[in-house]
């Protein structure tokens, strides 16, 4: 079952809520908006479906060069905080950049996700947008996966920095988008989830 759902944000952001019942929620940032990425790309749906909780897909509002997009994220995620005793974040990306950015700023707040997953993360959008220099700052179980075939992003340098921390890494026999392997994604994210929840 899935709700559509309308962000409280100065900028137009909407989401899908599924599977909306439970106490805990993960938060889904889909890869660059002018590249085609939204809130209905396959792995963030398949992602979706493997966990064991509810999940919120959201598009971003008017393109910003990224510091809109951290925004629409950290309103996605204070809509969620809202509503769950438990929230996480997840991204692919772009977007797992922005999640992994934005675990940083609400762990500096004092108010960290309970984990946060990365698929193939952009290592920075910006300067302010760094995800290798956010990781150190992130109050919370982490995890990265990549594709060891991935020439699109340099997703190994934020998956150096998680294997500092003592957090999980994955590499995967792929390239950055996947092909084929939505389902093995979903379930490896999925696990990492349930297991950062104890579920």
């Amino acid at each position: 079952m899935s709700e559509s759902v309308v962000i409280p944000s100065d900028r137009d952001v909407r989401g899908s809520l599924d599977s909306p019942e439970g106490d805990a929620c993960v938060v889904a940032c889909p890869p660059h908006p002018q590249m085609g990425g939204n809130r209905s790309d396959p792995r963030l749906q398949a992602v979706s479906d493997a966990l064991d909780c509810a999940c919120l897909r959201f598009d971003y509002g008017t393109w910003d060069e990224g510091p809109g997009e951290l925004a629409d994220t950290r309103d996605a995620y204070a809509w969620a905080r809202q509503r769950y005793d438990a929230v996480g974040l997840f991204g692919y990306s772009f977007g797992g950049c922005l999640a992994v950015v934005a675990a940083a700023r609400e762990s500096e707040t004092g108010t960290a996700p309970f984990a946060v997953a990365a698929l193939a993360p952009a290592d920075h959008i910006t300067d302010d947008i760094d995800a290798v220099a956010a990781i150190e700052d992130i109050d919370c179980p982490l995890c990265v996966v990549y594709g060891e075939r991935d020439t699109t992003v340099d997703a190994e340098a934020v998956a150096g920095a998680v294997e500092k921390r003592g957090g999980t890494v994955e590499v995967m026999s792929a390239d950055h988008h996947f092909v084929g392997q939505a389902a093995k994604v979903g379930n490896r994210v999925g696990e990492f989830f349930a297991g950062a929840r104890g579920t």
